[in-house]
């Protein structure tokens, strides 16, 4: 029987990766014109919830946040005590900061699920150092947003072509259950599914 050792063809599970979301702030938010603010922002707020639940790693990090605000508090809420890496070089790839990609480095995941604003900045660079490293990235394309649609399409193409796995919210965090049989899954259904989209009328 034929078998494959390629590793994005094994599904995502709360054991073999990790989250990492960047610059979620409010002044990141004003600059967004590519797609609902609203939609993007519990796109987020949805992954991570998830992530919380399920008990899979979540780095988060942000761009001075003096100037452009504190990440999501709901989003920050959901790990009581955990550090927000807030950047002193002021770059746009988030792992040049070795705070922020230790954090992730840490977890030992081969599996970076990542997300953030702006979506050919920020986001795609940051994707883009991991590819460079080694690590299978997957790129959680509905949570991200730009200054333009155009900014917003050509990002995730750059970073499709260079081999991030676009995927959405529904489907990461299904792949984290597996199942229906997962003891997390009425949860899932109550804090995440019922808050994000119209998934078989949950809603």
């Amino acid at each position: 029987m034929p078998t494959s050792k390629d590793g994005k063809l094994e599904l995502l599970s709360d054991k073999n990766s990790a989250l990492v979301l960047v610059d979620y702030q409010p002044t990141m938010f004003s600059g967004v014109g590519s797609g609902d603010k609203t939609i993007i922002r519990n796109a987020a707020y949805c992954a991570a919830k998830a992530a919380s639940i399920l008990d899979v790693p979540v780095v988060l990090s942000t761009i001075n946040p003096e100037h452009n605000g504190n990440f999501l508090a709901d989003v920050t809420a959901l790990f009581p005590g955990q550090e927000v890496y807030a950047r002193p070089v002021p770059g746009f790839d988030a792992f040049e900061d070795k705070k922020t990609y230790g954090a992730f480095k840490k977890t030992g995941r081969k599996k970076l699920v990542i997300a953030g604003l702006w979506t050919s900045m920020c986001f795609c660079y940051t994707a883009l150092h991991a590819i460079r490293d080694g690590y299978e990235v997957y790129g959680l394309m509905d949570a991200a947003g730009d200054s333009t649609p155009d900014a917003h399409k050509y990002g995730v193409r750059r970073m499709l072509q260079a081999g991030v796995i676009p995927i959405t919210v529904e489907s990461l965090v299904s792949e984290w259950m597996h199942d229906w049989g997962n003891k997390k899954a009425m949860e899932l259904v109550r804090d995440v599914y019922s808050r994000y989209g119209y998934m078989i009328g949950l809603r």
